[in-house]
């Protein structure tokens, strides 16, 4: 049974300037959500401004660049006090050449997107933890790509490497977790036709995003970590 929203359900979405993020922040929206979304310093005028003037009272702008590590300590700072329902990480990002194997990819372009799209989620996941709900969520954006068992056909390998390393961090995270009643997602959205994920991607916008949030709102309570896609299927690990 999918969640009902009271009154005061929130949602804290880290990344929500544009592309899934801001799409998120939408349909929470529509959901009776109000929505807490993370924009980068500098990043002037975004679509997630242009939300906030759209539900004046349901959209709170707050910045976040998740590979300063003191940018998350300010928020959380900047949060206390506050109680989530759910906390969402979508912020990510790929390298330059996706093309490259893992032998030509430069070191530099390597740790930049461990940084990203592995090591920084999770500082943000343990940094704001608390702040959710004993009965909420914790998900984060991880990738049908980071699936080991569903790699049958190589590409984007810097990638796939990625967000394998942010899945198994996840469950590292989640099995320190065992006794709490928090739901804990990875979130598979489908090959989307965004900055990020290409003109080339199978799905829109319109037709992944829907999916996820009720993906999210489905799994409010039920404890432990899953690894599923935008339809609710699971993902093998």
């Amino acid at each position: 049974m999918a969640h009902v929203p009271t009154p005061a359900s929130t949602v804290l979405l880290v990344g929500a300037s544009r592309g899934l993020g801001h799409a998120m922040a939408a349909e929470f929206l529509k959901k009776g959500w109000h929505v807490v979304g993370t924009i980068r310093a500098g990043s002037g005028r975004t679509l997630l401004h242009d939300l906030a003037d759209a539900h004046p009272g349901w959209v709170d702008i707050e910045t976040l660049d998740m590979t300063r590590p003191e940018e998350i300590r300010a928020l959380r700072e900047r949060l206390s006090g506050r109680v989530f329902d759910i906390l969402f990480v979508n912020a990510g990002t790929t390298n330059p050449d996706p093309s490259q194997t893992i032998g030509e990819v430069s070191t530099e372009d390597f740790v930049n997107l461990m940084v990203t799209n592995a090591l920084s989620p999770m500082r943000v996941v343990e940094s704001l933890c608390d702040l959710v709900a004993p009965d909420g969520l914790i998900g984060v954006m991880s990738s049908g790509q980071g699936s080991v068992a569903d790699n049958e056909s190589g590409q984007r390998e810097l990638y796939r490497g990625s967000k394998a390393a942010l899945n198994q961090f996840m469950r590292s995270y989640a099995a320190r977790q065992a006794q709490t009643r928090r739901a804990m997602l990875l979130m598979a959205p489908g090959w989307v036709r965004t900055e990020l994920g290409g003109p080339e991607g199978r799905l829109s916008i319109e037709e992944s995003v829907p999916g996820v949030v009720n993906v999210l709102l489905t799994k409010l309570g039920r404890p432990g970590l899953e690894y599923l896609d935008y339809c609710g299927r699971t993902v093998r690990w």
